[in-house]
């Protein structure tokens, strides 16, 4: 398959999904772009720009913008997707009859689904026939979409199992200011991506409760052991946790002001109620609907995540971030590297 003449789909135009799809126009690809809101496909269409999700950012004019999913699918070599986690099994159920024989399925997508547990791959692998299943990758690391969209110099890795699918991403990807690594790593790099944005969350708390940099550092630190922890056990590379979609993400979403996740959990640390500050959010925060998952992931397999834990518990029981905190902090006392040996 030759990269420079690729056919591209890009489903999904939040800020990330409509960055990364300006991103490849900018290369000179003809990108179709799935929008679900008809007037923000309008928008695009018309001034190219994503008032609602990417303002003030020009994109690309070799950005097709369209309502039509089975459209934006068919006959493309590469379909990136880039939806919410929740939605993403509907998403593909809803276009996986539409894929071309030839196309490789890229999830740009960080989450792990409430219900079953798994990663975005792991629910395309659930959705998708069988001749797929060897054609998905991941695209992750640290990475916000209005900095991406305004061409600051970013890093991240693509995985896949098939390391002809991740050279042929990073190639389709890469520029002189988005550099793109590979990795066969998948459920490391997907696992990574999802647990920092509960941790993120953790981290916004701490900011919104003024308990400074101290806290912060220690938080990313034993959010990261969570990370890995976790990752070890169902599988993964602990040497990726160490990588862009480990380390590198955690540290960003952690600290950025631009991190809806972090942007939550400071608002929570100041007092106000989850469902006011979502109701006030145009774009998803991943990490809400992710701590249920992790929270319970964690239970089933029985690794110990109590930053995860009592993210969950500010969130869905009523805990208090305070409370949380003296709670964490008084935990018994043991080996710092109790898991690594």
């Amino acid at each position: 398959m030759d990269v420079d003449s690729a056919k591209i789909g890009v489903v999904g135009a939040g800020s990330w999904g409509t960055a990364l799809a300006s991103l490849l126009g900018m290369k000179g690809y003809d990108v179709k772009l799935w929008v679900y809101e008809r007037q923000v496909k309008e928008c695009i269409a018309e001034t190219h720009e994503n008032k609602l999700f990417l303002p003030g950012i020009a994109l690309s004019e070799n950005i097709d913008p369209s309502n039509d999913l089975a459209g934006v699918v068919s006959d493309k070599d590469l379909v990136l997707v880039v939806v919410p986690s929740h939605v993403m099994r509907e998403t593909a159920e809803n276009f996986f009859k539409y894929l071309s024989d030839r196309s490789i399925i890229v999830s740009a997508s960080k989450g792990i689904e409430n219900k079953t547990h798994l990663t975005m791959t792991g629910v395309l692998k659930d959705v998708l026939p069988g001749t797929f299943k060897n054609r998905l990758a991941v695209l992750s690391g640290p990475s916000f979409g209005k900095e991406v969209a305004k061409k600051v110099p970013t890093v991240v890795t693509a995985a896949s199992a098939d390391p002809e699918v991740a050279v042929f991403v990073q190639n389709v990807f890469v520029t002189p200011f988005f550099r793109v690594y590979t990795n066969d790593d998948v459920m490391g790099v997907e696992l990574g991506g999802a647990v920092k944005n509960v941790i993120a969350i953790a981290s916004g708390i701490i900011d919104g409760l003024g308990l400074g940099l101290n806290t912060r550092a220690a938080l990313i630190t034993r959010g990261l052991a969570e990370m890995r922890r976790l990752g070890i056990k169902l599988g993964a590379n602990p040497h990726t946790f160490a990588g862009l979609a480990g380390m590198g993400d955690l540290v960003l979403t952690c600290t950025g002001s631009l991190s809806r996740n972090h942007t939550v959990g400071k608002l929570i640390g100041e007092g106000k109620k989850l469902g006011e500050i979502l109701s006030d959010m145009n774009m998803v925060a991943e990490g809400v609907k992710t701590a249920k998952s992790v929270r319970n992931l964690s239970l089933r397999v029985g690794v110990e995540m109590p930053i995860s834990h009592a993210v969950y518990g500010i969130l869905y029981e009523d805990l208090s971030p305070r409370d949380a905190v003296f709670q964490l902090m008084t935990r018994d006392l043991k080996d710092e590297l109790d898991d690594l040996r």
